[in-house]
């Protein structure tokens, strides 16, 4: 691992997630404490992750682009015993917004913290702190020292009572509701993916990988982190995105491997560093990157886009292997994983459907999550074991998937789930507008745009900036709608019970976009042949 001028090597990871490990046994956690982790892409978040498996304990990754009232909410529901903060990162400052809104909790003893609002909140552990007065967050290290006090013998103990079976993640994921779901993985879930990366991405010890996916997502674990770690090669890490540093990285540590989003991708080529930097390790690029011409990188068919997916199975569940022909790869999503079952059945949730009929896609198997967190498997879970997706595809004759949208109304932006509700509940807490729809519109480099269409209130005059401008700070910045669009109330299409048609509002949104003459790329891909 390389994260500025740290660097890691495989032994020294072990050697501090054990370290970790004695200090979490001194602090009294056991088989099943929840410990959320509030850091960015960084050393310490890789050792937190192992070292907490090692001392039986279950990881809770928060998002570091969650605002307060969502952190705050992991933090209550996980029933989280210990969090493991950095004081700062970008825009946020965690412990002193904590301190701030909370500060019964910052005020109590290690290990003493009683506020009902986080009934299991017993520790705090931050990054980045001094603590020059009694106070319930311990620095780093200070908590690293205590640890001494445990042997090598217990580590090795609480780890061989560790097994696949057992509960080792809870990761919180945007759904269809306004609060984020939390989606409980096992050790056997987790562990199997991470090396299921390793064998998709066909990654050497001599590769260098260097990737803008966030940590706390299953992506940007099993996919960046696993899919390294497990086949030997090196990580460059970076807790922000900018273009031109990355671009520095490049060429310094020989990177030959990028995972990107789109727009990220058209960053980095745009920067006039892209064609001035030594960037010629570069090997693995998607087919489709910006950045492959800019950077002059050989011609490459590797490419990660046949495989379908989620949080629920911790990344994929069907896929092709990168060696795969790149037209096989463009025309389907994959064949099923070894361990996993996909079954397409009509929107009943019960009858299955004939090959090549477009149905709810269904899954179960060896990545399965166990279930969401303080919910009844009934809940998550049909009578036969399979987990009903609201994603729409088919399987064809060969039983490659086809996955051809959602049935829900979740929008993907940048690689990241949006619930339409939780925008919707924020913009109603304003006052400004009445009717209220958020959409996604396709975009060019997002694959969706988060757009708000609304009416504003009698007497109300809202512009679209006061809209934006007062959702910044409540909302993760992906969350923040990227268009706010004005109507009538005669403008929207409704149902018999007053209902708004999403799809119509949908194409409203694409024709107004359109019209605006604003974004000329967007204008341009809304406009091609095939939207």
């Amino acid at each position: 691992m390389i994260f500025g001028d740290e660097r890691l090597t495989f032994t020294a990871l072990l050697q501090r997630a054990r370290g970790l490990a004695r200090a979490l046994l001194a602090a009294g956690v056991g088989k099943g404490t929840k410990v959320a982790l509030l850091l960015g892409n960084r050393p310490e978040f890789v050792v937190a992750t192992f070292g907490i498996a090692l001392a039986g304990g279950v990881v809770v990754p928060i998002s570091t682009l969650a605002e307060a009232e969502e952190r705050y909410h992991i933090l209550n529901h996980s029933d989280a015993a210990l969090l493991i903060v950095q004081d700062r990162l970008s825009s946020h400052a965690y412990v002193e917004a904590l301190a701030a809104d909370h500060p019964g909790v910052v005020k109590a003893r290690p290990g003493c913290i009683t506020d009902a609002t986080f009934p299991f909140l017993r520790r705090i552990i931050a990054i980045g702190v001094d603590a020059p007065e009694p106070s319930a967050i311990q620095p780093w290290d200070e908590f690293l020292s205590a640890g001494a006090v445990i042997g090598d013998e217990l580590v090795d103990a609480t780890a061989a009572e560790v097994y696949p079976s057992d509960d080792a993640m809870i990761v919180y994921t945007s759904g269809t509701t306004a609060l984020p779901k939390a989606v409980l993985h096992t050790h056997q879930s987790v562990t199997v993916q991470l090396w299921r990366w390793a064998q998709e991405l066909e990654l050497t010890t001599e590769d260098r990988v260097w990737s803008v996916f966030p940590l706390f997502w299953t992506a940007g674990f099993a996919f960046v982190l696993g899919g390294a770690l497990a086949s030997g090669a090196a990580l460059i890490m970076q807790e922000t995105f900018d273009a031109g540093a990355a671009l520095a990285a490049f060429e310094r540590e020989k990177v030959t491997t990028v995972h990107s989003f789109d727009h990220t991708d058209a960053l980095l080529a745009a920067h006039p560093d892209a064609s001035r930097r030594d960037l010629s390790a570069l090997r693995n690029l998607r087919q489709n990157s910006a950045l492959r011409a800019a950077s002059n990188a050989p011609p490459s068919s590797w490419d990660v886009r046949a495989g379908y997916g989620l949080s629920e199975t911790f990344t994929l569940a069907t896929a092709l292997p990168r060696h795969a022909p790149l037209e096989l790869r463009q025309a389907s999503h994959g064949l099923p994983l070894p361990g996993m079952r996909v079954r397409i059945v009509e929107p009943d949730g019960v009858s299955p459907v004939s090959p090549g009929s477009i149905g709810e896609i269904t899954v179960k198997g060896i990545s399965m999550m166990r279930g969401y967190y303080k919910s009844v498997p009934e809940d998550c879970f049909d009578d036969d074991g399979w987990f009903h997706t609201r994603d729409a595809g088919y399987l064809d004759a060969d039983g490659f998937l086809h996955w051809t949208g959602r049935m829900s109304g979740l929008i993907k932006t940048a690689g990241a789930n949006v619930s339409p509700v939780e925008v919707e509940n924020k913009v109603a807490d304003l006052g400004l507008l009445g009717t209220v729809a958020v959409v996604g519109v396709p975009h060019p480099t997002l694959g969706e745009a988060v757009v708000l269409c609304g009416v504003p209130r009698e007497g109300v005059d809202p512009s679209p900036a006061d809209v934006i401008t007062s959702l910044r700070g409540s909302l993760a910045s992906y969350k923040v709608p990227r268009r706010v669009l004005l109507f009538s109330h005669g403008d929207f299409v409704r149902t018999d019970n007053e209902k708004v048609r999403l799809a119509e509002i949908r194409r409203l949104a694409a024709a107004r976009i359109v019209a605006s003459d604003e974004d000329q790329q967007w204008i341009a891909f809304l406009r091609g042949p095939t939207r």
